[in-house]
């Protein structure tokens, strides 16, 4: 994770802003007259204690009692639209920003994506993302409120006598800058170790969810169960810290306003011993300064959060600013498949060596299949050819273009990729099958459950293909979920297959009847065609050995 200042992260966040400046301009506008009501309700109450009292004021009672009606009925008014502003500018910012991490996931998918913590990856999603509306509903508009509010009264009190107007300065700047800088210094990294923490524990409950099965089955539940509670209890001490801090804050700033307001006490009463400002002048700038300090306490209460907040923003922006393994391409010249080959391909993760000089043709309107042993490459061959890295020597073509100058839209639509692994959503089967065409008929996905035969087993099922699949698709068994994922490749309807270990969880009928589809069923089509599997390889004009790269035999029938 990149370490950032918070000031870095708060001008990273305020920039997101833009958009909705004006909405954010009238909650400062009406934030500042709210607070301003606020405060000279009780000056107006000065003004009638001292017109009690047979003192000359500017107003009589009854214009003051009026006033302070006003302002009172004011100050909701005021108060409700600067919140629903306030809230309103938060939620449509953090949709915003929720656009811009999937965008961002998008493009970082799957090459940056590869073995992250996805339980870590939902907290920043869930839970970073939602702590946002802190910084954008109760910090932006309040900072300029309190900077507008403090400039205000600083210059009324001041004009009783410019002693007291410095010495009201002074507060504000000791309660809404000195304190919450100091708290927030004060906090450290505890901050950044609970979001890291509540990242880290989400991960690990959503593992634990998803191996709950073989927990139970090797009776290691009571470990799991401590191992929670460890991290459970480092988390809660992490929190503990951060709320004795916001106590402190809390305790600091109440001292710091009763010192204040005994401090313009004395000193206005020695102003008015000393002949400098009349009763007024006392009486007038003490209950000024008594009720004023709402928007610099809003800022001191930012010191305890704003750690966690800016934590919460440095993950936000740590998937933001990473950049991909490879970068989308548009704009170039559209594409037709013609067919396809590897050259001299390279590749590494890391240190390690996966490819190293691979070469092979794949004609349009052939299957070819690649054998080897597990961990020679043959599935990150296939992900090369989808472009979700970038070759280190040689160059991956399709129709002759290498494939890093192929728009990659033009790409996805050349090109049906069925993994090892099928994925499917908590939805119906037929929403999960429609996600390879959106535009598909009720017909043609039929067709392409006909060809993967799945149709007879959905058509047993009591809702038929409106079925509600379970998360993570743990209703259906590892043979069944495979097959879902033929018919999503079959009805993408590429002019490229590329198919990794398509048949791997299925019996013998239903990889004939499978095979029999590849074979007789895709006029037009190529495929590669991955599989530890003799009998999967029967169909392929050509097979390729990824360890050696030798022709090892031709068509198989």
């Amino acid at each position: 994770m990149k370490r950032r200042s918070g000031f870095a992260v708060m001008a990273r966040l305020v920039c997101l802003v833009k958009p909705l400046a004006g909405f954010m301009l009238l909650a400062v506008i009406m934030g500042l007259a709210g607070h301003l009501c606020a405060s000279f309700i009780t000056v107006f109450g000065g003004y009638a204690v001292l017109g009690l009292l047979g003192i000359d004021t500017p107003l009589s009672l009854k214009c003051i009692f009026a006033c302070v009606l006003v302002f009172a009925v004011l100050r909701a008014v005021l108060r409700y639209a600067e919140q629903s502003c306030n809230h309103y500018i938060a939620f449509k910012l953090l949709a915003l920003i929720r656009d811009k991490v999937f965008l961002a996931l998008r493009k970082l998918c799957p090459a940056k994506l590869e073995g992250r913590d996805k339980g870590n990856l939902i907290s920043v999603i869930t839970s970073d993302i939602e702590l946002l509306e802190v910084f954008y509903a109760h910090t932006i508009s309040p900072a300029a409120i309190a900077f507008f509010y403090t400039a205000v009264m600083c210059l009324f009190i001041g004009s009783f006598h410019p002693a007291l107007g410095i010495l009201a300065l002074l507060a504000y700047l000791a309660v809404g800058v000195a304190v919450p800088i100091i708290i927030s210094k004060l906090s450290g990294r505890d901050g950044m170790e609970f979001r890291a923490g509540s990242g880290d524990l989400s991960g690990f409950v959503l593992d634990s969810l998803r191996g709950l099965s073989e927990t139970i089955q090797y009776g290691r539940g009571r470990e799991r169960l401590m191992q929670m509670k460890e991290r459970t209890d480092a988390l809660s001490e992490t929190e503990r810290r951060l709320k004795r801090t916001a106590g402190r804050n809390m305790a600091v700033t109440n001292t710091i306003i009763l010192i204040s307001d005994l401090c313009m006490l004395s000193v206005s009463a020695m102003l008015y011993q000393k002949a400098e400002v009349d009763f007024a002048g006392v009486l007038v700038p003490v209950f000024a300064l008594f009720s004023s300090f709402g928007p610099a306490v809003a800022l001191a209460n930012l010191g305890s959060t704003l750690q966690n907040t800016f934590a919460a923003g440095n993950r936000v922006l740590d998937i933001l600013d990473e950049t991909p393994a490879v970068e989308e391409v548009a704009g170039r010249e559209k594409t037709v498949f013609e067919g396809a080959a590897a050259k001299k391909v390279s590749f590494s993760y890391g240190a390690e060596s996966i490819l190293d000089g691979v070469s092979l043709e794949i004609p349009k309107g052939k299957i070819v299949g690649i054998v080897g042993k597990s961990g020679s490459g043959k599935s990150t061959l296939l992900k090369l050819f989808m472009h979700f890295w970038d070759v280190g020597n040689g160059r991956v073509e399709i129709s002759g273009r290498d494939i890093a100058g192929i728009n990659t839209a033009d790409l996805r639509d050349m090109e049906s990729f069925m993994t090892q692994e099928t994925h499917l959503f908590h939805d119906s089967i037929r929403s999960n099958l429609r996600i390879a065409r959106l535009d598909a008929t009720d017909a043609e996905i039929e067709a392409a459950c006909r060809k993967a035969s799945i149709h007879d087993f959905i058509m047993g099922l009591p809702q038929g293909y409106d079925t509600p699949v379970g998360e993570l698709g743990d209703t259906l068994s590892g043979g069944e979920r495979q097959r879902l994922g033929l018919a999503r490749a079959f009805l993408h309807d590429a002019p490229l297959l590329l198919l990794d270990e398509p048949t791997s969880n299925l019996d013998s009928l239903n990889e004939a009847v499978i095979l029999k589809s590849l074979w007789e069923g895709q006029e037009g089509k190529t495929a590669l065609l991955v599989s530890h599997r003799q009998s999967t390889m029967r169909i392929a004009d050509t097979v390729y050995s990824v360890e050696s790269l030798s022709r090892t035999g031709g068509r198989m029938s």
